[in-house]
C-alpha cells in the first residue's frame, strides 16, 4: 500500500487547494457585495393614513424635481387629504431615508423615513399633530 501514498498526498493537496480557492472566492464575493444604497424612487403615487389632531386618508402624487450629488432629492407634487378635505401642492426633499415635505395650503409639515415602498413619520399643523404612514402604489 505504500505505492498509494503519493496519490493520497496529491488528492489531499488538491482538496486543500480547492478549499483555499473556495474560501478566497467567498471572501471576494462578500467584499464585492458591500451595501451601496441606491436612491429611493419616490416618484409616483403613494396612499396612506394619518391620525392625531386630524385623522383620515391621503394620496400623494410625487414628481422628482432635482437630485443633487450630495444625495438630496427635491420633490414636488400634490397631496389629497380626506380631512381637511382638498388637494394641495406639496414640495419636499429626501436625503438617504429621511423625508420632509409640506402642504402650504393645509398648513401642515411632515417628516419621516422612507424604506423601499413604505414611508412613515409625524406631522405638525396649527391645530396639532400626529402620525402618518403610506405605501407606494405606482
Amino acid at each position: 500500500m505504500s505505492y498509494l501514498r503519493p496519490k493520497f498526498r496529491i488528492v489531499g493537496a488538491c482538496a486543500l487547494l480547492a478549499m483555499a480557492i473556495a474560501a478566497g472566492t467567498a471572501t471576494a464575493a462578500a467584499n464585492s457585495t458591500k451595501t451601496h444604497s441606491k436612491p429611493i424612487s419616490l416618484a409616483g403615487t403613494w396612499k396612506g393614513t394619518y391620525s392625531g389632531a386630524f385623522s383620515g386618508t391621503f394620496t400623494i402624487h410625487w414628481t422628482l424635481k432635482k437630485s443633487s450629488l450630495r444625495g438630496t432629492s427635491r420633490l414636488s407634487g400634490t397631496i389629497t387629504l380626506s380631512s381637511p378635505g382638498g388637494t394641495y401642492s406639496i414640495s419636499g426633499s429626501v436625503h438617504g431615508e429621511a423625508i420632509q415635505f409640506g402642504a402650504v395650503g393645509a398648513g401642515a409639515t411632515y417628516t419621516g423615513k422612507v424604506s423601499g415602498k413604505s414611508m412613515s413619520g409625524s406631522y405638525k399643523s396649527p391645530k396639532g399633530g400626529g402620525t402618518w404612514s403610506a405605501h407606494k402604489t405606482s
